[in-house]
């Protein structure tokens, strides 16, 4: 099924101010009024289904996983045909307007992996948790620290998030068992994995454009209570594993090469498997919303591991990626204190409250709702979108 037989052609209106343009185009799994889930590209406010626009039955599937798996040069050629026929008048049967359609998750994620990458983000933790002391451990500026997530509780944006229990040190030293009163968000970029690799052949830096098809907004929503008191000595479970938000929209990696600038510089010099001749950051700005109101802007442009050493780490050791795999950066935060990506480094660890809607507040209550975007440098001159990445609070269950 494509369209329900509309006919006719129409070119999609673009306003002006759009970050959604011709060279945007996010790719992304929609399902119509009448009709199963198949993949789809925004082009400002309508969805384009791609099976039906490029008569290609890849795009009938109910995830991006088959088509990432055909690698680069099939990535581009799609774009470029697409972007092409934006241009044009096309078949009204292959068009719909994104308020209509549901979105799903849009890939098919088999592992998934959290790094921790900002140094303004693991600065201010070190800061809070070891106020005597050097605030990053010895080995943060040699190796991009991470841990695997649960990729079986990654959702696709708008899902409810259901408050986590789990255990909670008291004030006697004794823990308890109850729902987490210190709940927060982790404002992120993930990184979507296109051609898998081989296991046992590490990923170098320079081979990152062949592996990596693009990114998405992620919050890794976390319990701090739950989390501080199970995460030595192993590190995050159940504090972590509860809900990992993504957007429905995944933005091709081609679509960002004006956002392309230098990394900050690392001190000292990472190891060789760490270094590239093509090496960059990315220059993304987020927007953190908190029940409809600014609170913060991470700049990604300062996170100090790339998403290509990321990957080269990911693999150092012989681990394979698969099509579909997600990683994603790790809380982006800046030094200012409006640039501060979690909400345990805005309320400073909930003792400088924040004002949201005129109520003093430290961390997520039930009934509150975040809501992440974020835009970047586009090939036009002009901003795009990534998107948006959001959830609502529920109480636990």
């Amino acid at each position: 099924m494509t369209g329900g037989g509309r006919g006719g052609t129409s070119r999609v209106a673009i306003p002006d101010d759009s970050l959604f343009g011709p060279e945007n185009l996010p790719y992304g799994v929609f399902a119509p009024a009448a009709g199963g889930y198949r993949v789809g590209a925004r082009l400002g406010d309508t969805v384009l289904d791609l099976a039906a626009l490029l008569d290609d039955p890849i795009f009938l599937h109910a995830d991006l996983n088959a088509f990432l798996a055909t690698g680069p040069t099939r990535w581009r050629e799609v774009r470029d045909r697409v972007r092409e026929l934006a241009e044009t008048a096309m078949p009204v049967d292959a068009q719909y307007p994104l308020h209509a359609v549901r979105m799903k998750l849009p890939i098919r994620i088999g592992d998934y992996v959290d790094f921790y990458a900002s140094i303004d983000h693991a600065t201010n933790l070190g800061r809070l948790f070891r106020p005597d002391t050097e605030p990053l451990l010895p080995n943060w500026r040699h190796l991009p620290v991470g841990y695997h997530g649960r990729a079986g509780t990654v959702v696709v944006s708008d899902t409810p998030v259901i408050r986590p229990k789990g255990q909670r040190r008291t004030d006697s030293g004794a823990p308890d068992f109850g729902p987490s009163r210190r709940l927060d968000i982790e404002a992120e970029l993930g990184f979507v994995v296109g051609t898998g690799s081989v296991l046992g052949v590490p990923v170098t830096v320079d081979e990152f454009t062949e592996h990596v098809f693009g990114v998405g907004l992620v919050n890794d929503w976390s319990a701090r209570d739950i989390q501080a008191w199970e995460y030595q000595p192993l590190g995050p479970f159940l504090g972590k594993s509860f809900t990992t938000s993504l957007s429905a929209w995944i933005t091709p990696l081609d679509a960002l090469t004006d956002a392309r600038v230098p990394l900050p510089p690392q001190t000292p010099a990472p190891l060789p498997y760490l270094c590239g001749s093509d090496d960059h950051g990315l220059d993304i700005d987020l927007t953190v919303r908190w029940n409809d109101e600014v609170v913060a802007h991470p700049p990604y442009a300062r996170t100090y591991w790339s998403p290509a050493q990321m990957l080269a780490h990911l693999t150092a050791n012989g681990a394979s990626v698969r099509p579909g795999d997600l990683y994603a950066s790790g809380t982006i935060s800046g030094p200012a204190p409006d640039q501060r990506g979690s909400f345990i480094e805005l309320s400073w660890g909930g003792t400088q409250p924040v004002t949201v809607g005129g109520e003093i507040r430290t961390f997520l209550a039930d009934g509150d709702r975040v809501r992440i975007t974020a835009t970047a440098p586009g090939t036009a001159g002009r901003p795009i979108g990534l998107g948006e990445v959001g959830g609502l609070i529920l109480p636990a269950r």
